[in-house]
């Protein structure tokens, strides 16, 4: 998997593709307008943050890549690589339930905090990605 060296880029299935865990220092993109929203990407080796109309979308530790991310009608779809294991929080529905799949496989439900937020951690190594969906039950 390749990173996103525009940091934030839209693709033709109207998904956001963003991240480059290999810069080694913070780099960011204000103002990407897509779907009528704007966004904000910061990104570099160890961390990689995405915005939403100023609000928390996602958030990675260490850096990542992040393709096709979409996120409507209580769900949240997207494929990640970073060079080693990764967590990612989603800002979600406060106090609610999530079906957690990677890969397509079931890795469990998981319940958002009262802020909404989702924490996961997925088991990653160079060259490779994995697809994640987080569905609310």
């Amino acid at each position: 998997m390749a990173v996103v060296k525009e940091l934030l880029r839209a693709e033709s299935d109207g998904t956001l593709s963003f991240g480059d865990y290999t810069l080694d220092a913070k780099t960011k993109l204000d103002g990407f307008e897509f779907q009528g929203d704007i966004y904000k990407v910061k990104t570099f080796a160890e961390i990689t943050k995405l915005e939403k109309n100023g609000m928390f979308v996602y958030e990675s530790v260490p850096g990542t890549a992040v393709e096709n991310f979409k996120a409507e009608g209580g769900e949240v779809s997207f494929k990640v690589s970073a060079p080693r294991d990764v967590q990612f929080t989603l800002e979600l529905e406060a106090d609610s339930e999530y079906v957690v799949y990677m890969d397509d496989v079931n890795v469990g439900d998981m319940k958002t905090n009262l802020s909404g937020k989702l924490s996961v951690s997925a088991e990653l190594e160079e060259g490779k990605s994995i697809r994640i969906r987080i569905v609310e039950k």
